[in-house]
């Protein structure tokens, strides 16, 4: 199959110049029009003309750093050797090996499910498999971009730690992955479970760390107790959350101070928990913010207008296009 970039040779050009001050991040590569963390995904990414990549890794049970959002083979969009989608008792990726989960293709979104409905632009690329975090960075030395950055978060979670290695030498294995392929410089670590970070910040203090946060129904690393998800809570509303070990809401005061306190350098919040002020705070302690996940025009014309530094996106294509239309 011809490289999706040889088809946007002007874009690429234009992506490996000096990169803009806007940072338009691809969402596991381009979600919204390839299959999620897999290579067409990021190749198409690339020829948008993105400045970072943004993925998840997972580890084998041999060790290797793969590129997946689900700590388990999704069955939203895995196909097991004999082409059928994969049901039953879930797979971990910890408990396969690196040959194991080669065998099964990712190449497309199970027809039917909530995800397929959800990204209805996705092209599938059948026969495509979970890539190695290897495989990413040799494809991108292997199309000449020098410039265009990786944004990598850990998938740990302090609720579920037996499904991963534990939290230390699962950032170890990504943190050796990055340097042995030169790459550290290009890379920011980022997480929702911010003990993941504090490990990168005393390996690692040369790779940025990114500090996720949300602050809704669907996952809440903030807050716990019955009042979690809700962004006006108060502090003192706010009960202790594992997610975030020594730094907490009702200490610290608001979530921008929290991320200066442990040391971040990006704040990247979800798209709604934030406004002008909560941005203009971040600003003033210094802190880049990063909003995610912000996919369809006005939502994305929205967050541009709170003065972020930087979108994550499904659909950089049209992050693109809004921010020209600033221009």
């Amino acid at each position: 199959m011809k490289p999706l970039l040889a088809l946007f040779p002007a874009l690429l050009l234009g992506a490996c110049a000096t990169a803009p001050p806007f940072d338009v991040q691809g969402h596991r590569g381009a979600r919204g029009l390839a299959p999620e963390n897999t290579l067409p995904a990021f190749e198409r990414a690339l020829a948008i003309g993105v400045t970072t990549l943004e993925l998840d890794v997972a580890v084998t049970r041999d060790g290797v750093v793969v590129i997946s959002h689900d700590p388990r083979v999704n069955p939203d969009l895995a196909r097991g050797p004999d082409g059928k989608w994969i049901e039953g008792t879930p797979l971990e990726i910890h408990d396969l090996t690196y040959l194991e989960l080669m065998k099964y293709d990712v190449g497309r979104l199970k027809p039917g499910t909530n995800y397929a409905k959800s990204f209805p632009d996705q092209v599938p690329v059948d026969g495509t498999r979970i890539p190695r975090l290897a495989d990413l960075f040799a494809l991108v030395e292997r199309l000449g971009n020098r410039q265009v950055r990786f944004n990598i978060e850990t998938k740990v979670s302090p609720l579920a730690p037996d499904q991963t290695l534990p939290v230390t030498p699962f950032t170890r294995a990504l943190l050796a992955e990055v340097r042995k392929a030169g790459m550290a410089s290009r890379t920011s670590i980022q997480s929702f479970d911010w003990r993941t970070l504090a490990v990168v910040q005393k390996e690692a203090p040369e790779m940025p760390t990114v500090y996720l946060t949300a602050q809704q129904k669907f996952l809440d690393n903030i807050c716990t107790g019955p009042q979690a998800g809700t962004p006006e809570v108060p502090p003192y509303a706010c009960e202790s959350s594992p997610w975030t070990g020594d730094y907490q809401l009702q200490v610290q005061g608001s979530v921008p101070k929290m991320v200066k306190a442990a040391g971040g350098d990006i704040w990247s919040p979800f798209h709604r928990d934030i406004d002008a002020a909560k941005v203009a705070e971040a600003h003033a302690l210094g802190l880049k913010v990063i909003a995610w996940t912000v996919n369809d025009p006005e939502s994305i014309a929205k967050v541009l207008a709170l003065g972020v530094d930087g979108i994550i996106s499904d659909r950089p294509d049209i992050v693109r296009a809004e921010l020209a239309k600033k221009k």
